[in-house]
């Protein structure tokens, strides 16, 4: 079936698409979180990595829009004991309504996608996160204004949730500046593709360079999910750790985003995370009307 609304990365979709998504979640919180869009539906919820965030949003994105969460982790599953990914698409498209996976290699969700019959939902790869993205935009229009009018500085690795960052940054017009260590730079052909594009996006390896009169400093953990701690990679990433005097270098009225969980002392100082430009509670408290419009625009259900 090609007509199945998947949402699986920000490049894949177009522009409006993702403005009435981005609309739409406006709009849900505005209303009364308990709505009935979505009765009677039900999302199952796989997960092979831990979550805090995404799953707590999610589940109660489908309750309180009336419908209904399964959550498998791979452990609780036939997952765990060989069953492919495909064949697991396969069954859940006969109970629900929606399949969200979290997993690590982008194949496995792409086999879901290809393999299923319902709407799956990208909850977090290790190339990218776009649901995250949803709500950081639905938190910097809240603050700032139009994002296509603002300028995004990224300070750290560039890791899966930068990725989504320059996906949005072509969709949503916006300039977007990374700073990255040379070898822990997004993939150059990536990069490229913005461009080509007609992306606004720059990568260097000054993070004063990058903050430089932006509006909204962004940064992740220097350590994935599932990677080891490595000395080396700290100690590349030590000089771009936002700190008071990198976010003095920034707009007077900048904001501070984390997609979280945070390492304080790591990537972002205790200072800045609770100083007064953070918004990064705010920002994980948008995860739920994004995931709530997502659903929606999955399963063909407008406001």
């Amino acid at each position: 079936m090609t007509d199945i609304r998947h949402f699986l990365d920000i490049d894949l979709l177009d522009r409006e698409t993702l403005r009435n998504i981005l609309n739409t979640a406006k709009s849900i919180k505005l209303l009364d979180s308990q709505l009935n869009y979505l009765h009677g539906r039900s999302l199952a919820m796989v997960f092979e990595k831990p979550s805090t965030r995404t799953r707590v949003s999610f589940e109660l994105a489908i309750k309180q829009l009336g419908g209904h969460a399964v959550i498998l982790d791979q452990n609780g599953t036939q997952l765990g004991r060989g069953e492919t990914v495909a064949d697991t698409a396969r069954v859940l498209s006969q109970y629900v309504d929606a399949i969200m996976l979290r997993t690590s290699a982008k194949a496995s969700l792409m086999e879901m996608s290809e393999a299923a019959t319902v709407p799956v939902i990208n909850g977090l790869t290790n190339e990218s996160h776009p649901c995250q993205i949803i709500a950081d935009l639905l938190t910097i229009e809240e603050c700032k204004g139009p994002v296509g009018e603002q300028v995004v500085a990224w300070s750290g690795d560039g890791n899966n949730v930068a990725a989504s960052w320059i996906h949005a940054a072509v969709k949503f017009q916006f300039e977007l500046r990374l700073a990255s260590p040379k070898t822990l730079q997004n993939a150059s052909g990536l990069i490229k593709w913005a461009q080509s594009n007609g992306g606004r996006v720059t990568v260097c390896e000054d993070p004063r360079l990058a903050v430089e009169k932006a509006d909204c400093v962004v940064t992740d953990t220097w350590v994935s999910m599932g990677d080891k701690k490595d000395s080396e990679r700290r100690s590349l990433l030590e000089p771009y750790q936002i700190d008071s005097k990198l976010m003095s270098y920034a707009k007077k009225d900048a904001i501070f985003m984390h997609c979280l969980p945070a390492h304080r002392g790591d990537e972002v100082t205790t200072e800045v995370i609770d100083g007064k430009q953070s918004v990064v509670w705010a920002e994980a408290g948008n995860r739920l009307p994004a995931q709530k419009s997502i659903l929606m625009w999955c399963l063909g259900v407008s406001v």
